[in-house]
């Protein structure tokens, strides 16, 4: 902000700038006075010499603006540039300069011009423990924040110096500058631990109208103020090793960096989106001490520094993102309000007016033409007496000229005497109407006395009222700002609550469509099951119909073959047992019964699968035993597998599962479990097993026959024989549980081996 040495900074600019435009048209000292309440007075040409007279009678006198000696530590940043200049200024106005400073540090205001004075007994130490550069410098109290009348935020109770030239500005400012807190870390010898804020107030008031004096009128006042920001730059702690008291300054400003860039934010947001979020002014002292420039009260400019360095990218690259989005942001100004309504010019005509007197005085030494002088008192008193003769003598013998000499000047003597009673009667009339005016003075002033104790007595009542209205103000100021933070909590708080009810809401509504999702799907599922198991009931209700048929026709088939035996005649010889006569006659097969009215036979099929073109998946486990029959399963298209995948599952639409078993009588039972594969709604496969088949084998010598009793009957040995003979028995190869393709009807009967004679 200051520069280089030869090459001027923004501030030595600035102060150019304003001195070189306004440098002719400057108010004498003290002639603008400030007052606490960020306005400022016009005091007369009487009060301005007064305190003149009193800043010259300090102990230490001021050196005159003309005569001072620039400081040679920043002489060389200071570059009078003439061309650097405002042409439209105003010239019946006149205006004067006062600049403060101040620094925001841990979120703290302090003044760096205010005059400390020194205490021993203090350590010269800052309060981030740092050596000041000052020896006998002790920290300042903090300031507080206010707001005037405008509405314009302030810091009260702060120093401003009134400066007439850009040397005694910068010196004013070099002078804070040396308060200013300091410390050394990992980046940077000399870093800043606080935001630093230059403000250059100029009070703007315009002449009478005769272009002589000041306006005497505080409404026609215009005050304008230029603040300078030197932000400290936020830091990272993993490359600063900071700590301790480093650490928290380091945090403060990086919290009030934050709360510059949430305002600015949130300021982009409302423009863009038509809303009126609250802007968090009140977070940070920074933004809350220029909120008036955000709300449109003023301009804000921004010079960003960027270190070309390449492992300060990252920071320098979100800088420039943040400069970049605050170039978005737009603030309506307001409108400036006019001045009094005075002739333009008034200066320049004043000024050739008395140009042209002196001029005139110089050429004739006297009085203007055309101006006659009054006469004065004695000059009117000479003219009342009789004029002198000529008191010429001629002539020895003249008798006439002293006699008639003589008889005027006893005229003359005669009117003197006659205007000293005069005066006498005069003087005496004036000395007592003087004693009536002072004793009308002293009752007036006994009189004003008592009013003016009155009005004192009033002043000091209000002043007590004006300090207990200042205390309630400030501790109103003090719960408005806990109201705001409240505010603000709540606000967070509603803006929470809202975006969860939102959340809330949304994945009510999602768990609602997966709900009427999985209705519709269960519902078709259901129906799906419900037409399954009716077909399913439906043919297990066939099957057991066609089961209960085949019970009643072998009952039928024992029945009439036991009447045939009753029927036989005793007459007959003796028989063999029954093994000896299987071989010698030849037994013939079972004639089948006549099937059952209004039911369809049973047609014996071949054994093999009812879907021969199909693909079916063969899982057959490691862990079966070959059973070696003659008669075993065969599936065409099939792929065997020792474990299901879903691979295989996809390239066919069947599945068959081997499974063997004990069974009660200690021979290896064989289970085909089948299935149909479907695909799911996930991308998956499936299987549904529809039947099981089981597959039995009986050893002939794994089973004792039935024994007989002592005495057979022949016709029921001959009956029983036919039905409890082993081979008879081991006729039946498969067996076919309910509801299996083939039918419970379906046997095979193999013919009985017969020996060779």
């Amino acid at each position: 902000m200051t520069g280089a040495p030869g090459d001027g900074g923004l501030l030595p600019r600035c102060l150019d700038m304003i001195f070189n435009s306004i440098g002719p048209f400057q108010a004498k000292r003290f002639v603008f006075k400030l007052d606490d309440k960020n306005g400022v007075d016009v005091q007369c040409e009487v009060d301005a010499l007064l305190e003149r007279q009193k800043r010259d009678a300090m102990p230490v006198p001021k050196t005159p603006s003309g005569k001072r000696q620039i400081d040679p530590e920043f002489a060389d940043m200071i570059h009078v540039q003439d061309h650097c200049k405002v042409e439209e200024v105003d010239e019946d106005n006149v205006y004067s300069v006062f600049v403060s400073y101040i620094e925001i540090y841990n979120n703290y205001i302090y003044d760096l011009l205010e005059e400390t004075p020194f205490d021993a007994i203090k350590p010269k130490w800052n309060n981030c423990n740092t050596p000041v550069r000052n020896g006998d410098f002790i920290p300042p109290q903090s300031k507080t924040l206010r707001e005037d009348q405008n509405h314009n935020m302030y810091v009260a109770g702060c120093t401003e110096v009134e400066v007439k030239s850009t040397e005694e500005a910068f010196e004013v400012f070099w002078r804070g500058q040396k308060k200013r807190r300091i410390a050394n870390t990992q980046l940077n010898r000399e870093s800043s631990r606080s935001h630093s804020v230059f403000i250059i107030k100029l009070a703007q008031a315009p002449l009478d109208a005769d272009g002589d004096n000041v306006l005497q009128e505080k409404e026609q006042i215009n005050l304008s103020q230029l603040s300078l920001v030197d932000l400290a730059g936020s830091e990272r702690t993993n490359r600063t090793k900071a700590e301790g008291s480093r650490l928290r300054e380091a945090g403060n400003i990086n919290q009030s960096l934050m709360t510059l860039r949430t305002c600015i934010e949130v300021l982009r947001e409302n423009q863009m989106y038509g809303v009126s979020k609250m802007v968090p002014y009140r977070d940070s002292k920074l933004t809350h001490l220029f909120k008036n420039y955000f709300d449109g009260e003023g301009k804000v400019r921004m010079i960003v520094c960027v270190n070309p360095k390449a492992e300060d990218y990252e920071e320098s690259l979100q800088v420039m993102r943040f400069a970049e989005m605050t170039q978005e942001v737009e603030v309506a100004r307001a409108v400036d309000r006019a001045l009094c309504g005075l002739t333009p010019g008034r200066r320049l005509r004043n000024q050739a007016f008395r140009e042209e007197l002196s001029r005139k005085l110089e050429l004739r030494g006297g009085p203007i033409d055309g101006e006659m002088e009054e006469p004065s008192a004695s000059e009117t008193f000479l003219q009342n007496f009789p004029p002198l003769p000529p008191c010429e003598l001629l002539d020895i013998n003249d008798d006439q000229t002293i006699p008639k000499l003589i008889e005027v000047l006893q005229k003359r003597h005669q009117l003197r005497q006659m205007l000293f009673k005069d005066l006498a009667k005069t003087v005496l009339k004036f000395k007592t109407t003087l004693q009536e005016f002072d004793s009308g003075m002293v009752s007036k002033e006994n009189y004003m006395q008592g009013k003016l104790s009155e009005k004192e007595k009033i002043i000091a009542e209000q002043k007590t009222e004006l300090e207990r209205l200042e205390k309630k103000t400030k501790t109103l100021e003090y719960k408005i700002e806990i109201l705001e933070k409240t505010a603000t909590i709540y606000e967070e708080d509603k803006c929470h609550l809202q975006q969860e009810l939102e959340s809330k809401s949304q994945k009510l509504q999602r768990l609602a469509s997966d709900k009427r999702r999985l209705e519709a799907r269960m519902q078709g599922t259901v129906a799906e099951t419900t037409m399954k198991w009716e077909k399913e009931c439906e043919r297990r209700v066939a099957a057991k119909q066609l089961e209960m048929q085949n019970k009643l026709w072998v009952k039928d088939e024992k029945l009439k073959q036991l009447k045939a035996i009753v029927t036989e005649t005793k007459t007959e010889k003796p028989e063999r047992p029954s093994r000896e006569r299987d071989r010698e006659k030849p037994v013939q097969r079972s004639v089948s019964p006549s099937p059952v009215p209004n039911m369809p036979p049973a047609r014996l099929r071949h054994r093999r699968s009812r879907s021969a073109g199909e693909r079916w998946v063969d899982h057959k486990p490691p862990s079966n035993l070959p059973t070696e029959t003659v008669m075993q399963p065969h599936v065409p298209h099939a792929i065997t597998v020792a474990a299901a995948s879903e691979k295989a599952l996809a390239k066919c639409d069947k599945y068959m599962l081997t499974h063997q078993e004990l069974a009660s009588d200690g021979e290896i039972e064989t289970k085909l479990i089948k299935g149909d594969v479907f695909k799911t709604r996930g991308g998956g496969q499936a299987v549904q097993f529809t039947e099981i088949e089981t597959l039995k084998q009986e050893s002939p010598t794994g089973r004792k026959r039935r024994s007989s009793p002592s005495h057979p009957d022949p016709a029921e040995d001959a009956a029983q024989s036919e039905w409890t003979d082993v081979e008879t028995r081991c006729s039946v190869a498969v067996e076919m549980r309910a509801g299996s393709a083939l039918g419970p009807g379906y046997q095979h009967h193999a013919q009985p081996k017969r020996r060779k004679p």
